[in-house]
């Protein structure tokens, strides 16, 4: 087999929720650890020796590959990837970005939905630490948060806002939001351009960013005083801020001095929503009125409802090949199919069941350890060779919770 068809395949950027593959040892699943095989680099010098080579992935590679998802920030609501936050001037934009960044900050419910705590930079460019002092005490008091980090200046894009924002991620790498306020803040020199290929190419650059350290940025923008049928057509400049984009948000009222607003909602990995706001004219805080569109929940899958009875905390570890999962779970699958099966449902089985699951190819056949999470660990089940158990932390998914 030549060295083309031994390798796998790239990891492609994603969407906001998408996948990247979990780390494996073997070329049937995706690796994405670039120091074992499938770099870039190879790729790269393959294509200068034959121009004409086009890496592809065929659709039985990618059944045979378990991607492991980047976990929302805001079940439901806001996952990592970088989005767009558009309203018109005044609206209480940046009192919803204040309110967002405090509680994935705190870790705290949301209008209902639940909230992953980790570290927040907000980037409050139209403000000063006056204003955003008595915004914040007036919204949440005078509650501490190490958390949460502002900034009232920064650089351009292109002209060192990445090496700022490289930095502070390094010393806080569990930042899991940034909020820039606003977008024409950091627009690089030349950036007034607002041409489809420009606001392309700027969103892009930030998603570039935003992908490579796994975090979710929120950019908030303007929208143009035209109306439209769709919100999202009031996004100020071309349709390529929003198409560069993971998502985004439309924040919008009927009336300017109403206290009712409706925040549409949209991205490539969620479902579509429209949230109805009102603020609380104390605290300015943004309360839910009522959400439209209930969330759609994937229907039950008897094939994890089965392992979740099998592998539980009296019996956290089971070992073996595909053949044997079948016959321990007693279910009419083929050992391909089963296989196939855990792949594409890979992070349902950890977020419903807490359940890992490890796929590794070796010499002497296929293996499959399924271990619950949070127990501790136990071999009674798994053989002593099977190559897996002697290293423990391959079994846990790398995202956190």
């Amino acid at each position: 087999m030549d060295a083309l068809n031994e390798m796998t395949a790239l990891n492609a950027s994603v969407g906001a929720e998408a996948g990247q593959p979990f780390t494996k040892t073997n070329t049937t699943i995706i690796n994405d650890n670039d120091s074992d095989f499938n770099r870039f680099d190879e790729i790269n010098d393959l294509c200068d020796i034959d121009e004409s080579y086009l890496h592809t992935v065929s659709m039985t590679e990618l059944f045979d590959s378990a991607y492991q998802s980047k976990p929302p920030i805001i079940d439901g609501l806001l996952y990592r990837g970088t989005y767009l936050f558009a309203g018109s001037p005044k609206i209480g934009k940046s009192f919803l970005m204040a309110q967002l960044a405090y509680h994935v900050s705190t870790g705290t419910n949301l209008w209902g939905f639940d909230v992953r705590q980790g570290k927040v930079l907000y980037l409050a460019l139209e403000d000063n630490y006056p204003r955003l002092q008595k915004r914040l005490y007036r919204m949440f008091g005078t509650s501490e948060n190490e958390n949460l980090f502002f900034s009232v200046s920064a650089h351009q894009l292109g002209n060192g806002l990445d090496e700022q924002l490289d930095g502070f991620l390094q010393k806080h790498p569990d930042t899991s939001l940034v909020i820039i306020d606003t977008l024409q803040k950091v627009r690089e020199v030349g950036g007034e351009n607002y041409s489809y290929a420009n606001d392309y190419q700027i969103i892009t650059k930030l998603k570039s960013f935003t992908d490579n350290h796994n975090i979710c940025m929120l950019v908030v923008h303007h929208t143009r005083k035209q109306s439209a049928d769709d919100k999202f057509d009031m996004i100020s400049g071309t349709n390529g801020l929003l198409g560069a984009a993971d998502g985004g948000f439309v924040l919008s009222k009927d009336k300017r001095t109403s206290n009712n607003a409706t925040l549409e909602v949209s991205g490539r990995d969620q479902q579509d929503q429209r949230v109805y706001l009102k603020k609380n004219t104390e605290t300015l805080v943004w309360e839910l009125d009522k959400i439209e569109t209930e969330l759609w929940k994937a229907p039950p899958e008897p094939l994890l409802e089965r392992i979740a009875e099998r592998v539980t905390a009296d019996n956290p570890q089971w070992c073996g090949t595909p053949t044997e999962l079948c016959e321990y779970l007693a279910v009419d699958i083929k050992p391909n199919a089963i296989t196939q099966k855990l792949n594409v449902n890979v992070n349902r089985l950890m977020d419903e069941h807490k359940i890992a699951y490890h796929y590794k190819r070796t010499h002497e056949g296929r293996r499959i350890t399924l271990t619950y999470e949070g127990s501790v660990s136990k071999r009674d089940n798994c053989d002593s060779d099977c190559g897996v158990c002697e290293t423990p932390t391959q079994l846990t998914r790398t995202d956190t919770h």
